[in-house]
């Protein structure tokens, strides 16, 4: 399996110039690929493969002699990326979804490079990272890299921080057979509510931040578009939402982390989060909750344990009893259901965990006694 070893590294002034420099040149390569596709087809219907884009590169290099700073396979990458960009948009006008047709890349608009063959041009030898063209960077190995490193990328943040990223191929860490089984019901209220009866607290990072972000907001309008002082506004509010995500990433890493080391199977919900985002009115509250991230790195960390994590429908799980299967209406307002016809009391979420777990059993026919005796238990 693939895996992410990201490390931040420490480039000298001259080296900054030399990425930057690097960057812009992909940027104009990538948008001069984009306008040769969009010429092809507007005025001979033709449509250029990635193959076709590699082939003239070597006379592009000859005609711009700045191309020849950058790692001949860093220059297929940029081929490779728009590629994959133009069969996204043809996917999404075959699916009947907003096309979003690819775009140029304004000035310093291009944050990443990507060695596609590493460590052919990106190798860490002595405790320092030697790139192609920028010599050997100081870099923060804060842990230790197992596995074939297959790409590196060097990303630039909006904060002018620069880290390189691996992906490596290493064999899956497996964790001791375990058949405990939890579902989990996300939510607003509380960031999830697993059928163990244990909530996980929402801890609401963005709006923590909101005053903080609008007080450097603020200053940034009040700034001259161009000027040195706007750049440096700029960096602060980017320095606020990095924050933020980093709050958010480390809370959604250390909550799967935990989740997937006591249980074998989890049964979440499958939520089309995008959607919701932009069909709700919630949708600032649940960009803030990031279930999308929290689900993506569950996943990916059961397995690697070896475990199971199936998305269950959703559907009715918060309307349905769990001990008698009565449905009813479930207003968001009311947060304790209590079942007309058993005449059971709960938290709603819990009572959606419940559900989310009888239908995650019934999805891998685990219908055991022992399953079957804790779900009667939970809900007692």
């Amino acid at each position: 399996m693939l895996k992410n070893f990201e490390y931040r590294i420490y480039p000298t002034k001259r080296q900054v110039s030399i990425l930057n420099t690097q960057l812009e040149e992909c940027r104009w390569l990538y948008n001069q690929f984009l306008e040769q596709r969009k010429t092809a087809w507007e005025e001979r219907q033709e449509n250029l493969s990635l193959f076709g884009q590699h082939k003239v590169l070597t006379q592009m290099k000859k005609e711009r002699e700045s191309l020849k700073a950058v790692h001949s396979q860093v220059l297929q990458n940029v081929a490779t990326r728009l590629d994959l960009a133009m069969k996204a948009f043809f996917r999404r006008v075959k699916s009947g979804e907003k096309a979003g047709y690819p775009r140029f890349k304004a000035l310093h608009r291009y944050h990443s490079m990507t060695f596609p063959q590493a460590p052919v041009g990106c190798r860490i030898k002595d405790g320092k990272l030697n790139l192609f063209r920028v010599g050997k960077v100081k870099i923060k190995l804060h842990r230790e890299m197992v596995g074939r490193v297959k790409t590196c990328t060097i990303k630039r943040s909006a904060t002018n921080k620069w880290y390189a990223v691996f992906s490596v191929e290493v064999e899956p860490a497996r964790l001791p057979e375990n058949n405990s089984a939890v579902g989990i019901d996300v939510g607003l209220e509380t960031f999830a509510y697993l059928s163990t009866d244990k909530p996980i607290e929402n801890p609401r990072f963005f709006k923590n931040e909101q005053k903080d972000l609008a007080k450097v907001s603020r200053r940034l309008s009040k700034e001259t578009i161009g000027t040195p002082t706007r750049k440096f506004r700029r960096k602060a509010v980017a320095r606020v939402h990095e924050r933020i995500k980093w709050k958010r990433q480390n809370f959604c890493h250390q909550e799967a982390r935990k989740l997937v080391n006591q249980f074998g199977f989890i049964f979440v919900e499958d939520l089309n989060v995008n959607r919701m985002i932009h069909d709700s009115c919630f949708a600032k509250n649940i960009g803030d909750a990031a279930w999308s991230m929290f689900f993506d790195l569950l996943s990916s960390k059961a397995e690697e344990a070896g475990y199971t994590t199936i998305k269950i429908n959703p559907a009715y799980t918060s309307q349905d009893c769990s001990q008698c299967g009565h449905r009813q209406k479930m207003p968001l307002n009311i947060r304790i259901f209590d079942c007309s016809c058993c005449h059971i009391k709960i938290n709603r979420d819990f009572n959606a965990s419940l559900n989310i777990l009888r239908l995650g059993l019934e999805s891998v026919g685990n219908q055991s006694e022992e399953a079957t005796s804790k779900l009667c238990l939970a809900v007692e």
